[in-house]
């Protein structure tokens, strides 16, 4: 019996904050009473504001406001990921891959589903990471929304926050004939 192919499967981890979230979360996540500025309190520390996608079968697929997207490796307008992660490696092929996307495309992951904090771009890779490999994305990148949320200035900015549907340029629609939603 022949060996199964065995395909690559990459998280691309794009901070899409550019490095501002490391330099301005301890205060803005932070709180100070009204009274004093001198009482106030550091804030937590975030490396970043990730969004990511799942590279294998020589694409890059992404979930945002406008549904799952491919593009060719880091060929959104974000340009190269800041960091690579190697999920493992899958037996799924690539027409297999492409029928669970579009399966997806047509339940869990359309683009009305988006919430930035619930279900989103990280939600869709770690789901996908798990299809394809069994094992989760990093929780540093899952478990975001929630560290943010507990703040108080997060809890504040969610209303604000909630309506932001982010849909990274440079891909095109995956599962929907002719692109179309």
């Amino acid at each position: 019996m022949e060996p199964p192919n065995l395909y690559p499967v990459k998280l691309y981890v794009y901070d899409l904050s550019k490095g501002l979230a490391r330099r301005l979360s301890p205060i803005m996540l932070g709180w100070c009473t009204p009274a004093s500025l001198a009482r106030c309190r550091k804030g937590k520390q975030l490396e970043g504001i990730w969004h990511t996608s799942i590279v294998v079968h020589k694409d890059e697929f992404f979930f945002g406001s406008g549904g799952i997207s491919s593009c060719p490796p880091g060929g959104t307008l974000l340009g190269p990921p800041d960091s690579v992660v190697d999920v493992g490696s899958t037996e799924v092929t690539e027409e297999i891959f492409l029928e669970y996307l579009s399966s997806l495309g047509e339940s869990l992951f359309r683009g009305e589903a988006y919430n930035l904090f619930e279900h989103n771009c990280n939600t869709f890779s770690n789901e996908v990471a798990q299809f394809l490999t069994g094992r989760k994305i990093p929780s540093y990148i899952t478990d975001l929304p929630s560290e943010v949320l507990s703040t108080p200035f997060g809890q504040a900015l969610r209303p604000l926050l909630d309506s932001i549907q982010i849909q990274p340029p440079g891909g095109s629609s995956v599962g929907r004939p002719n692109g179309q939603s």
